[in-house]
Protein backbone atom coordinates (compact mmCIF):
# COMPACT_ATOMS: atom_id res chain seq x y z
CA UNK A 1 0.00 0.00 0.00
CA UNK A 2 1.18 3.04 -1.12
CA UNK A 3 1.36 5.72 1.51
CA UNK A 4 0.75 9.61 0.81
CA UNK A 5 -0.38 12.30 3.09
CA UNK A 6 -4.46 12.71 3.00
CA UNK A 7 -7.08 15.54 3.01
CA UNK A 8 -7.37 16.67 6.26
CA UNK A 9 -9.97 19.37 6.35
CA UNK A 10 -12.36 18.78 9.02
CA UNK A 11 -10.29 16.05 11.02
CA UNK A 12 -9.77 16.74 14.93
CA UNK A 13 -5.89 15.99 15.87
CA UNK A 14 -4.85 12.33 16.57
CA UNK A 15 -7.37 11.96 13.62
CA UNK A 16 -5.42 10.00 10.47
CA UNK A 17 -3.29 11.77 8.38
CA UNK A 18 -2.11 9.02 5.73
CA UNK A 19 -4.53 7.44 3.38
CA UNK A 20 -2.78 4.03 4.63
CA UNK A 21 -3.60 4.66 7.72
CA UNK A 22 -7.18 5.56 6.52
CA UNK A 23 -7.22 1.85 4.89
CA UNK A 24 -6.11 0.15 7.45
CA UNK A 25 -9.09 1.34 9.55
CA UNK A 26 -11.83 1.24 6.96
CA UNK A 27 -10.56 -1.99 6.72
CA UNK A 28 -10.86 -2.77 10.30
CA UNK A 29 -13.93 -1.62 10.57
CA UNK A 30 -15.59 -3.94 7.72
CA UNK A 31 -14.36 -6.52 9.31
CA UNK A 32 -15.40 -5.46 12.94
CA UNK A 33 -18.87 -4.73 12.14
CA UNK A 34 -20.19 -6.96 9.62
CA UNK A 35 -21.72 -5.35 6.16
CA UNK A 36 -21.40 -1.59 6.22
CA UNK A 37 -22.38 0.51 3.86
CA UNK A 38 -20.84 3.49 2.88
CA UNK A 39 -23.43 5.96 4.77
CA UNK A 40 -22.74 4.35 7.60
CA UNK A 41 -19.19 4.67 7.44
CA UNK A 42 -19.32 7.98 6.06
CA UNK A 43 -21.33 9.40 9.50
CA UNK A 44 -19.36 7.74 12.20
CA UNK A 45 -16.06 8.65 10.63
CA UNK A 46 -17.14 12.32 9.81
CA UNK A 47 -19.36 12.39 13.36
CA UNK A 48 -16.00 11.39 15.10
CA UNK A 49 -13.52 13.55 13.07
CA UNK A 50 -11.26 10.92 12.12
CA UNK A 51 -11.41 11.00 8.44
CA UNK A 52 -12.02 13.71 6.19
CA UNK A 53 -14.84 12.94 3.89
CA UNK A 54 -13.19 12.67 0.56
CA UNK A 55 -10.76 10.19 2.01
CA UNK A 56 -13.69 7.37 2.97
CA UNK A 57 -14.68 7.38 -0.78
CA UNK A 58 -11.72 6.90 -1.87
CA UNK A 59 -9.83 4.83 0.40
CA UNK A 60 -12.92 2.40 -0.03
CA UNK A 61 -11.83 2.65 -3.78
CA UNK A 62 -8.54 1.89 -2.73
CA UNK A 63 -9.49 -1.31 -0.81
CA UNK A 64 -11.95 -2.46 -3.09
CA UNK A 65 -9.98 -2.51 -6.18
CA UNK A 66 -7.55 -4.04 -3.83
CA UNK A 67 -9.62 -7.31 -3.19
CA UNK A 68 -9.52 -6.66 1.11
CA UNK A 69 -13.58 -5.30 0.77
CA UNK A 70 -16.19 -6.85 -1.34
CA UNK A 71 -19.50 -4.89 -2.29
CA UNK A 72 -22.35 -6.15 -2.61
CA UNK A 73 -25.53 -5.00 -5.12
CA UNK A 74 -26.95 -3.35 -2.12
CA UNK A 75 -23.93 -1.62 -1.43
CA UNK A 76 -22.93 -3.26 1.53
CA UNK A 77 -18.97 -3.84 2.37
CA UNK A 78 -17.91 -7.40 3.43
CA UNK A 79 -14.44 -8.17 4.57
CA UNK A 80 -12.90 -10.94 2.36
CA UNK A 81 -9.96 -13.40 3.27
CA UNK A 82 -6.86 -10.97 2.52
CA UNK A 83 -8.88 -8.14 4.14
CA UNK A 84 -9.37 -10.05 7.28
CA UNK A 85 -5.44 -11.03 6.97
CA UNK A 86 -3.91 -7.27 6.60
CA UNK A 87 -6.90 -6.23 9.11
CA UNK A 88 -5.13 -8.92 11.59
CA UNK A 89 -1.67 -7.73 10.67
CA UNK A 90 -1.61 -4.18 10.14
CA UNK A 91 -4.50 -2.57 12.49
CA UNK A 92 -2.98 -2.40 15.29
CA UNK A 93 -0.19 -0.03 14.38
CA UNK A 94 -3.31 2.44 14.51
CA UNK A 95 -3.94 4.12 17.95
CA UNK A 96 -6.42 2.11 20.37
CA UNK A 97 -8.47 5.43 20.74
CA UNK A 98 -9.04 5.33 17.17
CA UNK A 99 -10.09 1.90 16.81
CA UNK A 100 -12.63 1.63 19.70
CA UNK A 101 -14.00 5.12 19.11
CA UNK A 102 -14.41 4.40 15.54
CA UNK A 103 -16.09 0.98 15.68
CA UNK A 104 -18.71 2.46 18.72
CA UNK A 105 -19.40 5.36 15.77
CA UNK A 106 -20.09 2.59 13.40
CA UNK A 107 -22.24 0.82 15.46
CA UNK A 108 -24.34 3.63 16.19
CA UNK A 109 -24.69 4.49 12.70
CA UNK A 110 -25.74 1.10 11.84
CA UNK A 111 -28.78 1.36 14.33
CA UNK A 112 -29.41 4.40 13.38
CA UNK A 113 -29.94 3.10 9.85
CA UNK A 114 -32.02 0.46 10.88
CA UNK A 115 -33.91 2.24 13.30
CA UNK A 116 -34.71 5.09 10.36
CA UNK A 117 -36.47 1.81 7.81
CA UNK A 118 -38.54 0.93 10.87
CA UNK A 119 -39.26 4.91 12.65
CA UNK A 120 -39.22 7.50 10.31
CA UNK A 121 -40.16 11.52 10.75
CA UNK A 122 -40.82 14.06 8.43
CA UNK A 123 -40.76 17.21 8.82
CA UNK A 124 -43.26 20.21 7.35
CA UNK A 125 -42.74 23.68 7.69
CA UNK A 126 -45.51 26.40 7.18
CA UNK A 127 -44.59 29.88 6.29
CA UNK A 128 -45.19 31.11 10.05
CA UNK A 129 -42.47 28.92 11.01
CA UNK A 130 -44.03 26.57 12.86
CA UNK A 131 -43.33 23.09 12.03
CA UNK A 132 -44.94 19.23 11.82
CA UNK A 133 -43.05 16.55 12.63
CA UNK A 134 -45.25 13.33 11.17
CA UNK A 135 -43.71 10.27 12.99
CA UNK A 136 -44.42 7.02 11.08
CA UNK A 137 -43.66 3.35 12.54
CA UNK A 138 -43.81 0.76 9.43
CA UNK A 139 -43.11 -3.23 9.76
CA UNK A 140 -43.16 -5.20 6.78
CA UNK A 141 -44.29 -3.01 4.50
CA UNK A 142 -47.14 -1.21 6.27
CA UNK A 143 -48.06 1.61 8.16
CA UNK A 144 -48.25 0.47 11.56
CA UNK A 145 -48.66 3.45 13.17
CA UNK A 146 -48.53 7.54 12.34
CA UNK A 147 -48.89 10.52 14.34
CA UNK A 148 -48.95 14.36 13.34
CA UNK A 149 -46.94 16.48 16.17
CA UNK A 150 -46.75 20.59 16.06
CA UNK A 151 -43.84 22.18 16.71
CA UNK A 152 -43.11 25.82 17.43
CA UNK A 153 -39.93 25.74 15.35
CA UNK A 154 -37.30 23.97 13.13
CA UNK A 155 -34.84 22.98 15.95
CA UNK A 156 -37.31 21.89 18.35
CA UNK A 157 -39.06 19.55 15.46
CA UNK A 158 -35.15 18.65 14.46
CA UNK A 159 -34.92 17.22 18.27
CA UNK A 160 -38.29 15.58 17.71
CA UNK A 161 -37.48 13.71 14.72
CA UNK A 162 -34.07 12.56 16.39
CA UNK A 163 -36.21 11.34 19.45
CA UNK A 164 -38.72 9.56 17.46
CA UNK A 165 -36.20 7.59 15.37
CA UNK A 166 -34.34 6.41 18.31
CA UNK A 167 -36.87 6.23 21.29
CA UNK A 168 -39.92 5.38 18.79
CA UNK A 169 -40.45 1.68 20.00
CA UNK A 170 -40.84 2.98 23.77
CA UNK A 171 -43.16 6.08 22.68
CA UNK A 172 -45.51 3.41 20.92
CA UNK A 173 -45.96 1.33 23.68
CA UNK A 174 -46.10 3.88 26.21
CA UNK A 175 -48.71 4.77 23.82
CA UNK A 176 -50.61 1.68 23.43
CA UNK A 177 -50.46 0.44 27.40
CA UNK A 178 -52.07 4.01 27.73
CA UNK A 179 -54.96 3.07 25.11
CA UNK A 180 -56.00 -0.04 26.75
CA UNK A 181 -55.20 0.12 30.05
CA UNK A 182 -58.83 -0.68 32.37
CA UNK A 183 -59.65 2.43 34.11
CA UNK A 184 -59.85 2.13 38.02
CA UNK A 185 -62.60 2.84 39.80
Amino acid sequence: MAEREAFTAGVRPGGLTTSTEIRLLLCYLVQNTGAVSQHQLEAALMDTQLVNYFEIGSGLDDIRRQGLVDQDAEGLYTITDKGRRVAGELAYDLPRSVREKAVAAVLKAQLWSRKQAEYSAAITEGEDGHCTVRCTINRLDEKLFCLDLGMPDRLTAELVKKQFILKGNEIYQLLINKLTEEEKS
